[in-house]
């Protein structure tokens, strides 16, 4: 009897209730979750698995071989590395697994990922029609994506871990932070603080927005130099055994004006208060509506523009969303963002994203970095730049 782990059967039992034979996975992000084989994949789109009701393969090339063999010791995953095309390994193993004969009439339905690129759809539909088996191929949307919302113990403590050092990373860089300096500059010394804390990759590109540029939330660091009396919006995270975390602060170079210390009080009441409304069975779109008519009630209705949050796990943007479309209800393991966001154009922006697991009865913060306003105070010996340098 197979080893596999309680991924992979969970995978063998969907596929079970949906009549599929084989699931064809090309996704890295499912790839790396169903086989839990951390360190071995990179960003190239080299692997193939296929999960059969009796049997799991993995077919890779000779630059992953021995580290897929090691990784899959004991776990009934086999490795292979035949210089064979993907799909003609999927055929051989289809016909292996169901023992199929030319003329046993059956048809096997063999499930393949929508992400999967059309060439590579239109190529496999050309080995199928080419072969004596009889194989239909069903569309799959979100089937291993579905299995990956709620997070189990392993998942949540490796995200934990990636949090652990984004925190320290913080810690450090309000301390560096000086006006002058650019957001480029900023965002190289975070990313590389990040890395020398243990970091094995980046979640995404860190934002480092300040003063107006601040108002658009995904704004690309830049040449502008920091300058007093602005806030600066930071949106980062780690990457630690494939799994990420996300959190975004805001800090203000020197004291802030009224307007600023109104919008930050807002922001970390609507954060807060929807911190304290999420847990199993609270529906989505009802913690999005919290954290907007906390906002609406500070004066500063219609200025966040997105969802609260979104989920975090191996990749950045997972599901279940804290969307106003999201009307399904929060499980348990689901791990999401809370990032209320306020923007003025042309003005500033700012917001405070934390991010963590909902459990039957609220939900367990994994961020840890402060909610009190950082004011970053100008060092004498600082030479501050004009925006006209």
């Amino acid at each position: 009897m197979n080893n596999f782990s309680s991924r992979i059967v969970r995978i063998q039992e969907k596929m079970k209730q949906q009549d599929i034979d084989a699931v064809y996975v090309r996704s890295l992000s499912n790839i790396l979750w169903a086989t839990m084989f951390y360190g071995v994949f990179d960003s190239e789109p080299a692997h193939a698995l296929l999960v059969l009701p009796d049997r799991v393969l993995l077919h890779s090339d000779s630059r992953y071989g021995s580290a897929l063999k090691n990784a899959a010791k004991e776990s009934g995953i086999e490795i292979t590395i035949e210089r064979k095309q993907h799909f003609d390994l999927l055929l051989k193993a289809v016909k292996q697994s169901h023992s199929l004969d030319a003329d046993d009439g059956r048809t096997i339905t063999v499930g393949i990922e929508d992400s999967i690129s059309l060439k590579e759809y239109r190529v496999l539909e050309t080995r199928i029609s080419r072969s004596d088996l009889s194989i239909r191929l069903v569309e799959l949307s979100g089937f291993i994506e579905e299995l990956r919302e709620t997070k189990d113990g392993e998942e949540v403590q490796l995200m934990k871990k990636a949090q652990q050092i984004t925190d320290q990373a913080f810690s450090y860089i309000v301390s560096y932070i000086q006006p002058g300096m650019t957001e480029r500059h900023i965002q190289q010394e975070l990313e590389n603080t990040m890395f020398s804390l243990g970091a094995e990759g980046l979640a995404f590109s860190s934002i480092v927005a300040s003063g107006s540029r601040a108002a658009m939330p995904h704004s690309i660091p830049g040449d502008t130099a920091i300058q007093v009396g602005e806030c600066i919006v930071m949106d980062f995270g780690a990457k630690y055994r494939g799994y990420c975390s996300d959190m975004t602060r805001t800090v203000f170079v020197g004291k802030p004006n009224e307007r600023m210390q109104k919008a930050w009080e807002a922001l970390v009441e609507a954060n807060e208060s929807c911190e304290n409304l999420i847990r199993k069975g609270v529906i989505a779109s009802c913690v999005h509506r919290n954290a907007e008519d906390v906002l609406a009630k500070h004066g500063f209705a219609s200025t966040m523009g997105h969802s609260l949050g979104h989920s975090v796990g191996i990749d950045i943007h997972e599901v279940p969303n804290l969307s106003p479309l999201n009307d399904r209800p929060l499980e348990v393991g689901n791990v999401v963002t809370v990032e209320p966001g306020i923007y003025l154009d042309d003005d500033f922006g700012m917001r405070l994203e934390d991010f963590g697991v909902v459990t039957e009865d609220g939900f367990e913060v994994i961020t840890q970095s402060t909610h009190e306003m950082v004011i970053i105070e100008p060092r004498d010996n600082v030479i501050q730049k004009t925006t006209e340098e």
